[in-house]
């Protein structure tokens, strides 16, 4: 399942407070300014700060989804 517009447009990084990009292959949101992903689980976003994990470790949370 997808995340609709309308809650990707008030959605936003708990850090920041800045835009959040919604990967839908990686069923992640990221935030480019702060450099961290948070983690879709069963179609629910984890945006705490404590969620936010590395753009770094993207692929080792998801390698099977990363491969072509």
């Amino acid at each position: 399942m997808s995340i609709s517009k309308e809650l990707l447009d008030i959605l936003a990084c708990p850090r920041c407070k800045g835009d959040l990009k919604y990967d839908e292959k990686l069923e992640v949101l990221i935030c480019q300014r702060c450099g961290v992903f948070y983690e879709i689980i069963e179609d629910i976003p984890i945006l705490t700060p404590d969620s936010a994990k590395p753009l770094s470790e993207l692929e080792k949370a998801h390698p099977q989804k990363t491969q072509s």
